[in-house]
């Protein structure tokens, strides 16, 4: 059965963590709705950006090359490639969408090479949906991370794209939403007919209280649409598994037990479990 669930939201009341230690005892847990919001300044967010960032440089290509980084300007990846010694071609969805300034604090446990002369950054302005601006299998990688691949709803199209501007044996790195938190920003709103169907839907279609629609995905699901795409699934694994409230009661206590935490989360990530809000994915094109 085929569901596609779709419609308007009710705005929900979604609280910034607090720094303070004491006040963080007393602080309401963050909502699903938290766990899209990228921007956010909170203390999550600045772990999940140091995953993100160790989860990536322990994904790029050992020797130099070109990418093609399709997840926007709120993604930090591009820089930490670009000083990695790969020449990146950054999309981006406007002329006034400015990369980010990148952040000079690097988790000691993803360290970027040192021994290599940095390569160069390249932002272009195009759509990150049709790839018609480039060429076949002119990329050694492409990375579609900062759940891009969920805002195109039919991403079957994105992901065969993907796979035309590889060269035979480059490889993709993506992050989407997953069923899990899906089924809890439905949860939040009350969707609870949409919910009853939510695990066995094909096509998982959720509304977020800010009016946007996002695709979500089980791994299986995932690794099917990889594969008919003509790409060879590499893994799938969670993005996180340590819960916003286990991160922030850590920090919050110590603030310089980052790194500590970043290493056991990608510990805990090798695991093989799929259940998180966000699922990252590597494939490879044959050849």
């Amino acid at each position: 059965m085929r569901a596609s669930l779709t419609g308007s939201a009710p705005q929900l009341a979604t609280s910034r963590p607090s720094v303070d230690p004491e006040a963080d005892s007393a602080a309401p847990r963050p909502t699903a709705s938290h766990f899209a919001s990228a921007d956010s300044p909170s203390v999550y967010w600045r772990f999940y950006w140091a995953v993100a960032a160790a989860q990536l440089t322990r994904w790029l290509p050992r020797e130099p090359g070109r990418l093609l980084d399709l997840s926007g300007p709120g993604f930090r990846g591009s820089s930490r490639a670009v000083a990695a010694g790969h020449d990146v071609v950054a999309l981006l969805p406007s002329v006034d969408a400015a990369p980010k300034r990148t952040l000079n604090l690097v988790n000691e446990h993803a360290p970027v090479r040192r021994n290599r002369r940095p390569g160069r950054l390249r932002s272009v302005v195009g759509d990150s949906t049709l790839l018609s601006g480039f060429a076949s299998e002119v990329f050694d990688g492409v990375i579609a991370d900062n759940r891009v691949l969920s805002q195109h709803l039919v991403t079957e199209a994105s992901l065969t794209e993907i796979a035309r501007v590889l060269r035979p044996g480059g490889r993709t790195l993506l992050c989407v939403d997953s069923v899990v938190l899906g089924m809890a920003v439905l949860a939040e709103q009350d969707c609870w007919p949409e919910l009853s169907y939510a695990p066995n839907a094909d096509v998982l279609l959720v509304p977020w209280p800010d009016g946007a629609i996002t695709r979500c995905f089980t791994g299986e699901q995932l690794g099917e649409l990889l594969t008919e795409a003509g790409l060879e699934l590499e893994w799938i694994k969670p993005r996180t598994v340590l819960s916003a409230s286990t991160v922030e009661k850590v920090l919050g206590d110590n603030p310089r037990a980052l790194n500590r935490l970043v290493e056991m989360e990608l510990k805990a990530a090798d695991s093989g479990d799929d259940v998180s809000m966000h699922l990252l994915a590597s494939a490879r094109k044959p050849g």
